[in-house]
């Protein structure tokens, strides 16, 4: 597992400016997902999003559900996942307009379950033709001789709008808005040489249809702002970026007070990392900073707590459950249930409802992530985890926003706790080995600290660990807990799918610092 500050590929966490895909069988890579749902199918008209997925002659709904039944009728489990997405990116970049497009994909996705073996066709076709061709593989699986799973529970809960952020805006005022904060970014300081904006949304309709007649509809938007400066003096050129981002519309983007906030921190962290001098290295205490620093807790400690990998007993984790796994006062959650973060969903993939899974509490480990699968053959509750970055993924047990809940801790007081170190404000990139949890982080922001004090901003740190022993060694929880600002995309075993991280600040003894300072 790899993580990246910039976009590298299917195994990663990405900070960087959302890519639209362009391959129409994967159509889900730089944005989708979230949205608003309704349980058990309705007559589609005009205004119904549905209608993207059904069309007369076609498909139509019962047709579906016909077809469902009968591909499935040997299954344990399974469903038909159906989608419709368009998307759409803008980059701005040298002062011009320099990239824009649009694209919209639908298909589906058929999946049959027997014991541990899954069966999984899917095509860019919405056609009751295609289903049925589809179905002709789910013959392959040996049939179920256990009972049927039982479906998800229902829901009529929304997280999100159901409305669709690319029709609201017009064309000409999203270019205008990634002109006005490129002018407004290079007006802040002499020193800015360069200035990318980029602009993405996508709008996304599913239905998960299964053989005992269970329909769940989900309606998702999903929208992204991110801004990248370059500063220069004497020579020495440094980047700062900030981004941001939700299951919202692009209204809640387009705000002055908004775009201005992230001209600010993009063109702050730059200004900071023109004075950095080289990181020094050994074993130290760290301070951590709030919100985004959370992808340490993600890549590090969440892929760990998958569902997937304890039942393969491949996880540094497996067989815990009840052991104390993390210093007292650590408590970490995956919550897919907050309204209009990146990371939620009303339902998941599968359509169980999303909810707060509590993974560990005051440092004893409670449970695992789960999607359906998994949970069946653990003997546990689906955890509304069920992931798949599109229609022609299968699902799989997955983080949404995961954070570590707020202490007790004053942050200052924590920063007067160390003697000597650093305190890492942001990260960037970094590795990570799931069965394990070893992992390299880069910082792209961080400070020298001594005798309580922040000096002098550092360039060319990373912290080097294992997820397990890093949360035994936390001495300090802020009580300021942070969600991140909405930007993160993680990667596994091929897909990626939006994800949220946070946590407070945390004061962790003995991490090894790797730095250029000789």
């Amino acid at each position: 597992m790899s993580i990246a500050a910039i976009a590298t590929g299917a195994s990663c966490w990405s900070a960087a400016p959302p890519m639209v895909p362009t391959n129409p069988r994967c159509m889900i890579t730089g944005m989708a997902r979230g949205a608003e749902h309704a349980i058990f199918g309705y007559m589609t008209s005009p205004t119904d999003p549905r209608s993207f997925l059904y069309h007369p002659g076609q498909l139509e709904s019962d047709e579906a559900q016909r077809l469902t039944a009968a591909a499935l009728a040997h299954a344990d489990d399974g469903e038909l996942y159906l989608q419709y997405r368009k998307a759409e990116a803008f980059g701005f970049d040298d002062g011009r307009l320099k990239t824009a497009s649009y694209d919209t994909h639908s298909g589906f996705g058929l999946r049959a379950v027997s014991g541990e073996t899954t069966a999984f066709a899917h095509a860019n076709d919405l056609s009751a033709a295609a289903i049925g061709r589809a179905a002709e593989t789910m013959a392959l699986i040996d049939p179920a001789t256990g009972p049927r799973a039982a479906p998800p529970r229902a829901t009529n809960r929304h997280l999100y709008t159901a409305a669709d952020p690319l029709d609201l805006v017009p064309f000409a005022d999203k270019v205008n808005l990634c002109q006005t904060i490129d002018a407004a970014a290079r007006a802040r300081d002499p020193r800015v040489a360069q200035v990318s904006v980029s602009l993405a949304g996508s709008w996304s309709v599913v239905e998960i249809v299964r053989a005992d007649g269970f329909v769940a509809t989900d309606v998702r938007p999903l929208v992204r702002l991110n801004v990248s400066i370059v500063v220069e003096h004497n020579g020495r050129r440094e980047t700062g970026s900030f981004g941001l981002g939700g299951r919202y519309l692009y209204d809640q983007l387009m705000g002055p007070e908004t775009w201005n906030r992230a001209i600010d921190e993009a063109l702050a962290q730059a200004l900071v990392n023109l004075d950095s001098v080289d990181a020094p290295a050994g074993e130290m205490t760290v301070l951590l900073g709030p919100g985004w620093p959370g992808i340490l807790l993600h890549e590090a400690i969440g892929h760990g707590l998958e569902g997937d990998f304890n039942r393969k007993g491949t996880s540094a984790f497996s067989g815990r459950v009840g052991e104390r796994v993390a210093a007292p006062g650590v408590t970490v959650v995956d919550d897919g249930s907050i309204a209009d973060r990146r990371g939620s969903l009303s339902i998941d993939d599968e359509g169980t409802p999303t909810q707060e899974n509590i993974l560990i509490e005051d440092g004893i480990l409670k449970g695992y992530i789960q999607d359906r699968l998994n949970a069946r053959l653990m003997g546990v509750a689906p955890t509304g985890n069920g992931r798949r970055e599109s229609f022609a993924h299968a699902p799989m047990p997955r983080m949404t926003n995961t954070f570590m809940r707020g202490g007790r801790d004053n942050p200052a007081e924590l920063l007067s706790r160390v003697k000597k170190g650093i305190f890492a404000k942001s990260f960037g990139g970094g590795q990570v080995d799931i069965v394990s949890g070893k992992f390299v982080f880069s910082c792209t922001e961080a400070y020298l600290v001594e005798n309580g004090r922040i000096g002098a901003p550092i360039k060319g740190a990373t912290l080097i660990g294992d997820g397990p022993s890093v949360l035994t060694r936390v001495i300090g929880i802020g009580d300021d807990m942070a969600l991140d600002e909405g930007v993160g995309m993680c990667g596994k075993g091929g897909q990626s799918v939006p994800a949220g991280v946070g946590q407070p600040t945390l004061l962790v003894d003995g991490l090894t610092v790797g730095g250029t300072a000789v």
